[in-house]
């Protein structure tokens, strides 16, 4: 039960950790004259993806690689397939022309060159992880440029225009509490894990694709489902796939730039299971989007992404774990 405590206290930290971030860094960017498409596309999210870049480089630095890798794998199934799944059967979701043109191709293209750069010599390393993240550079700065022609289609109801008010003193009292709100969090959610894997005889990587990548997916999955039963936008197809680009192209990225990321002997199956999950999950969105109906994820659909969750994580414990 203690384990369990540290694990939910670590994610309620990281989750206050990451909006405290959110709100400092935006609260600075205005300060610092950034247009909201900037703020949007890039302050934000970054510091979203901080609770996870900070799990994932405290396990790495403590040696504990299979929850770095399982942490962000796990993410992008429960992203997709749990999150975008449940939400769809509750209301439809309109999917945009970006999805295939942009949005979809890098998810693919950095979910397949981290497959391609583990599989090749089973570490993440250095190298690796700075093509990874300069990938997500060049992809920035792409779809900044694309949306500057297009100032209208630039969705930007993540960048609360009220931040432009605050003074300079909330705004670093919300960077202290964030960034140490960050480290606790990192410190009791990691603890939680390997304790609970230990006292269960499960492999570390089973907790971190498993519950740590759930937690983590939790706040989208709860605003998500109460927005589609009040009727109101939901998250967003391209916020989702924006998040899973930046699990592997920054957290990932920065954490090998860091620290190169083994896969160890013991956790083949990241490799071997996990990450075509992940993969089968995000090639398999195209069809799915271009099926009848077209360009909708209705209840069908969510229901089938919802049903490959399930099978993921009961596989995980039975046949895998």
């Amino acid at each position: 039960m203690i384990s369990i405590g540290y694990i939910i206290a670590g994610l309620l930290l990281l989750i206050l950790g990451g909006e405290m971030l959110v709100k400092s860094s935006v609260g600075l960017s205005f300060k610092m004259n950034l247009s909201k498409l900037i703020i949007g596309m890039t302050v934000v999210s970054f510091a979203t993806s901080a609770p996870e870049l900070i799990v994932s480089l405290k396990a790495a630095l403590d040696n504990h690689p299979a929850i770095a890798l399982g942490n962000v794998i796990g993410s992008n199934i429960a992203n997709i397939a749990l999150v975008l799944g449940l939400t769809a059967i509750i209301a439809p979701l309109a999917v945009t022309k970006d999805f295939y043109k942009m949005n979809w191709p890098m998810l693919v293209l950095v979910s397949v060159l981290l497959y391609v750069f583990l599989k090749n010599d089973l570490v993440l390393s250095r190298i690796e992880g700075g093509l990874l993240f300069i990938s997500l550079i060049v992809f920035i700065y792409i779809m900044i440029s694309k949306y500057r022609k297009q100032k209208d289609t630039f969705d930007d109801d993540e960048v609360d225009d009220d931040l432009a008010q605050v003074g300079y003193g909330k705004i670093f009292i919300w960077l202290a509490i964030g960034g140490f709100s960050l480290w606790l969090g990192s410190e009791w959610l990691v603890k939680g894990a390997i304790d609970i894997a230990h006292k269960f005889k499960v492999s570390e990587r089973v907790i971190s694709v498993s519950m740590i990548a759930l937690g983590t997916s939790i706040p989208e999955l709860a605003a998500s489902i109460i927005a589609a039963l009040k009727k109101e936008k939901a998250i967003s197809l391209g916020n989702l796939i924006g998040s899973n680009i930046f699990n592997i192209a920054s957290v990932l990225g920065v954490t090998a730039l860091i620290k190169p990321i083994p896969v160890e002997a013991g956790d083949l199956a990241l490799l071997d299971f996990d990450i075509f999950w992940m993969l089968a999950i995000a090639i398999g969105l195209l069809p799915l989007v271009l099926l009848p109906k077209k360009m909708e994820i209705n209840w069908f659909k969510g229901l089938v992404l919802f049903a490959a969750y399930l099978s993921f994580i009961y596989l995980t414990f039975t046949a895998v774990g």
